[in-house]
């Protein structure tokens, strides 16, 4: 499985202020080890053809925040494109895309399988 390929983050996301606001996640970043659950994760196909596939712990903290936040799948996808927050907790940068709301539903339909 070809995996998305993100950057390290950019100049830009140097430049945001660290506010309290943006941080108030980063513990649970700091507690969980987030490359050995996505590896765990890494078995679950869920995009057979097309676009690379988005890394399963990217798309397991996206699930967290829409749980968290009550968020349907079309509106974690607005959030994770304009929300600092967001982007930051689930580890994407500035310059990078999203996962679209279809992408989400399938993820999460093939983590309850």
């Amino acid at each position: 499985m070809a995996w998305r390929n993100l950057k390290q983050l950019s100049l830009v996301d140097s430049l945001t202020s660290e506010h309290e606001a943006l941080t108030e996640l980063d513990n649970i970043n700091e507690l969980m080890d987030w490359e050995a659950i996505g590896h765990s994760l890494s078995d679950i196909n869920y995009k057979r053809r097309g676009n690379s596939a988005w890394r399963p712990g990217i798309m397991l903290k996206a699930l967290l925040l829409q749980i968290w936040y009550s968020l349907s799948d079309a509106k974690l996808e607005r959030l994770l494109v304009r929300d600092l927050f967001f982007r930051r907790f689930v580890g994407l940068s500035l310059a990078d895309s999203v996962p679209e709301h279809s992408s989400i539903w399938r993820f999460r339909q093939l983590l309850e399988k």
